[in-house]
């Protein structure tokens, strides 16, 4: 949904010529975030996926409303230092370099997620204390944990059994608990709930068996809340997905990022022409998939909202493509969507853009302008 405030900023750059733009609500995004965080006090940690959208003013617009930021690079890292000094810290990856360690050591981060037998044992050498999770990639039962499984992310059993003779001699790694994040784009709160469950009854008893002096074990469960582009009006069920979560008396944290941010960001461009070919009707936008790859890269169409500006000129009605500026096929915003008299000049407004868009997106090629950033205040 387009609303007032964004629609007049869309406006307001359209006439300065500062389109394409992307335009952040941020009073919105804070009222969001305080209810995701109402909906799971007191059941889980509520750490934000900065790979989402590193924006620094998204994240001192959510800081006050999770417990701490989950990074997956040394840039992240660096960045949140830098955006939101002093909050905790959990750093994940499948591929951190020695450098990134290093970072995460000095200072220390509150979580470095292990990913590997060899991770560990590179951290052990830097001979600095740390507090570590293991992330664990289980084969549960379910067709749809089986998939998770065949990744380059985590360790199966053999993996986590790998790590404990490493451990018992390296006392300054101190192990908090198990990772594990097994499922993308999951919007039934039950059913991501029910999952949860099937993790704790895997891995409290396998930390039991394995690390029994650990006291209150941290279970991060990742993300996964999944945000729908085809109804863009429809929001992951917080309340619903709390209330399922199971009480085992671990420590449970997670991770969300797209179901944060996605719905208070807006990719805001004009039609530079409308046409037919072959039959078939295309309107050229402003911009592209080099701004907004969100949609070529999940394989969906863009929901948007057309403001119209212009009376006169060529229109397109019926079934249109809306494509960007850039000369490969591939530059598809939305396929075969219904318009109704779009012509030149007119605005379109993209929703649902504001996680995994701009910092997602191939900026240099063609080399044309970037966009410009509004964050509504």
């Amino acid at each position: 949904m387009v609303t007032e405030p964004v629609r007049a900023e869309a406006l307001r750059l359209a006439a300065a010529g500062e389109l394409p733009a992307y335009v952040y609500d941020l009073p919105a995004l804070r009222a969001h975030a305080a209810r995701v965080r109402a909906a799971t006090a007191g059941t889980a940690e509520l750490y934000y996926a900065v790979k989402a959208n590193p924006a620094a003013e998204i994240l001192r617009a959510l800081d006050p409303y999770v417990d701490g930021f989950e990074v997956a690079s040394g840039g992240e890292l660096a960045h949140v230092r830098e955006a939101v000094p002093g909050r905790p810290v959990a750093f994940s990856g499948p591929g951190k370099t020695d450098a990134e360690l290093d970072l995460a050591l000095a200072p220390p981060v509150h979580r470095l997620h292990l990913e590997s037998p060899g991770e560990l044992a590179r951290l052990i050498a830097r001979d600095v204390p740390a507090d570590v999770l293991l992330r664990a990639n289980p084969e549960l039962p379910g067709e749809d944990t089986r998939q998770a499984a065949a990744s380059p992310f985590g360790m199966d059993e053999d993996g986590l059994a790998a790590c404990l003779p490493l451990l018992a001699g390296a006392p300054h790694i101190r192990v908090r608990g198990l990772h594990t994040h097994l499922t993308w784009a999951q919007h039934d709160a039950a059913a991501l709930a029910g999952l949860a469950r099937r993790v704790t009854d895997w891995a409290l008893p396998w930390l039991g068996a394995h690390l029994p002096g650990l006291d209150h074990p941290e279970l991060d469960l990742g993300g996964g809340m999944g945000v729908d582009y085809r109804a863009p009006d429809q929001v992951f069920d917080w309340r619903a997905y709390a209330a399922a979560l199971p009480a085992t008396g671990a420590r449970l944290r997670i991770e969300p990022g797209r179901s944060l941010t996605a719905y208070h960001g807006w990719y805001v461009t004009d039609v530079l022409d409308v046409k037919r070919n072959h039959g078939r009707g295309y309107a050229v936008l402003r911009g592209g998939t080099h701004h907004l790859r969100t949609p070529v890269a999940r394989g969906h169409d863009q929901p948007f909202t057309v403001v119209p500006r212009t009376l006169s000129g060529p229109s397109l009605s019926g079934p249109a493509t809306l494509v960007g500026q850039l000369c490969t096929p591939r530059d598809v915003l939305a396929r075969d969507v219904p318009v109704t008299g779009l012509r030149p000049g007119d605005l379109v407004v993209f929703e649902l853009a504001g996680a995994y868009a701009w910092n997602l997106s191939h900026h240099d090629f063609l080399m044309h302008p970037r966009p410009r950033f509004s964050y509504l205040d």
